[in-house]
């Protein structure tokens, strides 16, 4: 059993930044793969980010690439998506995942933890 606690979200002006933070309990932390995933009102849920194991590879939708940064500590069972560079329709909650596949994986029925989201808003 895996438990993910997301912080970090807010209100941001356009070309803002934030940095989001999800805390995972249980000592598997460092054997799984972690994701971002985002949903934005009457949207689907769509990939973000995700990081391997060891923190030694991501990925990053296209939207997002060049302006956030996912990272991990594995000695704190937490990880990081810094963002930078925020526009409007960066809007959305935004859901901490993890999986024991092996990445790349961007269909969020095959993560199979997640936290109870971080709502993150930019104002234009």
């Amino acid at each position: 059993q895996v438990q993910l606690v997301e912080s970090g979200g807010g209100l941001v002006q356009a070309g803002g930044s934030l940095r989001l933070s999800c805390a995972a309990s249980g000592r598997t932390f460092s054997s799984l793969a972690m994701g971002w995933f985002r949903q934005a009102p009457g949207k689907e849920r769509e990939f973000v980010a995700a990081i391997n194991w060891s923190g030694g590879s991501t990925y990053y939708a296209d939207s997002v690439k060049g302006r956030f940064t996912l990272s991990r500590d594995n000695a704190k069972n937490t990880v990081y998506l810094q963002m930078n560079s925020l526009k409007p329709e960066d809007t959305a909650v935004y859901y901490c995942a993890s999986t024991r596949r092996a990445l790349p994986v961007v269909v969020h029925s095959d993560w199979g933890y997640w936290g109870q989201g971080t709502q993150v808003t930019v104002s234009s």
